[in-house]
């Protein structure tokens, strides 16, 4: 089926490509297009369908809209699919994504680089020594800070009084600081249904199901958390977000004991090193560890 559009698009579309053009330039340039649309309009045979298909094609260009704006935000998928879930929001993801998406919002609304190496120091002290840095990239704004203020306020609600409050509303370090948690949970019953006229359910069958929690831990650190299985097993479970956000607090005390230890930029190096671990903090650790392996 072709796509027909409105007659006022195909030139409005042209401008946008060539902002200098002439009226002339506009209308020749659009000839073809526009005489096509009206041949078909002029077939008033079936009106009703010509207006819910010129309905649809304007729905179709408002998601590809929504669709550059989410990409600016590290959404992964080359297109989205035009429906009523995906105007409210919710749509499928990736965790590296949501980790992506959390991190924007730890930052004030700017897109950091991710780097997963920052240098590479080969035959260190030999004629052949060799060091490879990362390049430098520039942070990118593409939310205004107070959007992203705001959506961190409601990410420590979730956790405070919402479906995460399990987690706990803060980490307390080794060195006796804390970070607040925030973040979002999601489930996702995924199954393909199949409706008979009348909206009549004929069949339903499961694809997968999943469960994720994206989080931040104060405001240097931000992951994802998900349990996920695909295929016909996935009918045999009924786990919710609730599944990863207990995850996570079982891992607190493996962050309390390393968080404390931050990362910083050595002297003169493009990379990361750990600070020193003071001694009476050692010692502290020593002692949950001892504490621990007792038990």
């Amino acid at each position: 089926m072709q796509d027909h559009a409105p007659p006022g698009l195909e030139p409005g579309q042209y401008l946008r490509r060539q902002p200098d053009a002439t009226m002339s330039e506009i209308l020749d340039a659009s000839r073809s297009a526009r005489q096509e649309v009206y041949n078909w309009l002029f077939s008033t045979r079936h009106a009703q369908a010509q207006d819910s298909r010129i309905r649809s094609i304007r729905e179709a260009d408002a998601f590809k809209t929504i669709h550059a704006r989410w990409r600016r935000l590290g959404y992964p998928f080359d297109s989205l699919v035009s429906s009523y879930a995906t105007a409210i929001g919710s749509s499928a993801d990736r965790p590296a994504a949501l980790a992506e998406l959390m991190g924007i919002l730890v930052n004030d609304g700017m897109r950091m680089p991710t780097h997963k190496i920052g240098a590479l120091h080969f035959a260190v002290g030999t004629p052949f020594e060799t060091r490879v840095v990362q390049s430098s990239a520039r942070p990118e704004r593409v939310l205004a800070p107070q959007v992203a203020a705001t959506v961190r306020t409601a990410l420590l609600s979730v956790v405070e009084g919402g479906t995460a409050r399990r987690l706990g509303t803060q980490l307390k370090l080794a060195d006796g600081s804390t970070l607040p948690f925030g973040g979002k949970t999601g489930t996702g019953d995924n199954r393909f249904e199949v409706f008979a006229p009348g909206g009549r359910l004929v069949s339903s069958r499961t694809v997968s199901r999943a469960g994720t929690f994206v989080f931040m831990l104060g405001d240097r650190y931000f992951g994802t958390v998900s349990a996920y299985v695909v295929g016909e097993e996935a009918q045999k479970f009924r786990f919710t977000s609730a599944l990863p956000v207990q995850l996570l607090k079982a891992l607190t005390p493996v962050l309390a004991r390393n968080l404390g230890n931050a990362c910083i930029f050595a002297p003169g190096e493009t990379y990361m090193t750990r600070k020193p671990v003071p001694p009476l903090t050692a010692q502290k650790i020593a002692a949950v560890q001892t504490r621990e392996a007792g038990h």
